[in-house]
């Protein structure tokens, strides 16, 4: 594609660097990402990807901006108190980069729409905060073959991991997914919330910033992917791991004998 010499300017320090270029740069503009979340993590996540120029952002919660979300929810302004989430998030990206097509779905993402809305997108990053979304997406996007860069913090406390469904760019071998990992959900009350122990908002940040760089990187084919890693941040003792996953034979959704095939487990 051609840029215009706005676009130029704008995007020049993508462009200067040789894993990007002009090239790189065309098809973040040309991809679409669908972000599960307006919260913590989706807040860096959407605007550093609509700084970054990728085209199309679908954005979906059904939330509206409470007050206690401003402590980490940083795409969201006082003045946003009350609104919703998507249109704060419309709004917020507009006045950063106006190249952005911002989808917004005002609803929960469930087994009534997961399908229909990951088959839009060419990737999907998920920054829900319950167990029971997380699952749905992941098995969503497997069985739909989308690659799944997912976040998740509690207190100071975070992990970040690429579930990729299909061949990477050169030909690696699908990853494992979430339930390799993680076989189920636990039982309700068995995790606490943030809202039972709190968070600490720069955490929420440096994931969100994290996922925006692996999401590019994926959309990319560039660098060294996270999927078949597990990456663990412990803010408190400021050490980070990466930990090696392999797919599990016996997983239920990705493994030799899947019993998972649809999404009606999840009804």
């Amino acid at each position: 594609m051609d840029f215009t010499e706005e676009q130029v300017n704008r995007y020049a320090r993508h462009i200067l660097l040789p894993e990007v270029g002009g090239v790189g740069q065309a098809k973040l503009l040309q991809s679409k990402v669908l972000v599960i979340g307006v919260g913590g993590l989706g807040s860096p996540l959407i605007l550093y990807l609509a700084a970054a120029g990728v085209g199309i952002i679908g954005v979906i919660d059904d939330d509206e901006v409470d007050l206690s979300n401003l402590q980490r929810q940083v795409l969201h302004h006082t003045t946003d108190v009350g609104k919703p989430k998507v249109d704060s998030a419309a709004e917020a990206v507009a006045s950063i980069n106006p190249d952005i097509k911002i989808e917004k779905h005002p609803m929960r993402i469930d087994v009534s729409n997961a399908a229909e809305l990951i088959s839009r997108y060419d990737l999907v990053a998920d920054g829900s905060d319950n167990f029971s979304t997380r699952f749905l997406i992941n098995d969503a996007c497997y069985l739909a073959k989308k690659p799944l860069v997912s976040g998740a913090v509690l207190r100071f406390d975070a992990q970040l991991a690429t579930d990729r469904p299909l061949f990477g760019p050169d030909g690696e071998e699908p990853g494992p997914c979430y339930r390799c990992v993680f076989r189920e959900p636990p039982p309700a009350g068995q995790i606490p919330t943030c809202a039972e122990v709190g968070v600490l908002g720069a955490m929420c940040g440096m994931t969100g910033s994290f996922q925006a760089t692996e999401v590019i990187k994926e959309l990319l084919g560039i660098g060294e992917s996270l999927a078949g890693s597990l990456l663990i941040f412990d803010g408190l003792s400021a050490e980070i791991r990466k930990i090696k996953v392999n797919r599990d034979p016996g997983c239920p959704l990705c493994g030799d004998n899947p019993t998972i095939t649809d999404l009606s487990i999840h009804e």
